[in-house]
């Protein structure tokens, strides 16, 4: 991976893209300090771990995230985005939801969406990348 302006490698950040029939779902973040990522729509999902791999990722983060199992199959792809402070190197994971309900541990709202839909959200800059594979 290329080296940004900080001269640091991208954040690796995998990305649950969740489909139940004909619809994906979507989290909305919090609000934070960092105006360009607070209350905008996002892929659950997080940062991974020195010696983790992007799968054991995934599993980890949706059950910090929101008490829930889920079933990580094929990457969709990666994407790139420069934020004002980091680099972000952006993987997603189609998934299938496991058995029960999920919890908002880490975010304000989600919804089930179909793709069409989704493009109304006002996503972060590197999920509305990632969506564009989608």
């Amino acid at each position: 991976m290329e080296k940004n302006a900080f001269g640091h490698e991208p954040v690796r950040v995998v990305a649950a893209i969740v489909k139940d029939g004909d619809r994906y779902l979507c989290m909305q973040r919090c609000r934070s300090h960092e105006s360009y990522n607070s209350e905008r729509w996002e892929f659950p999902g997080g940062k991974v771990e020195t010696g983790e791999c992007d799968y054991a990722t995934l599993i980890r983060e949706i059950k910090e995230e929101m008490d829930w199992d889920i079933f990580v199959g094929r990457p969709i792809g990666t994407v790139e985005h420069q934020y004002p402070d980091f680099r972000i190197a952006l993987t997603g994971y189609l998934c299938r939801k496991g058995d029960g309900d999920f919890k908002l541990l880490e975010h304000l709202d989600a919804k089930w969406l179909t793709r069409a839909e989704m493009e109304k959200l006002n996503w972060t800059d590197a999920d509305r990348k990632l969506l564009q594979l989608i």
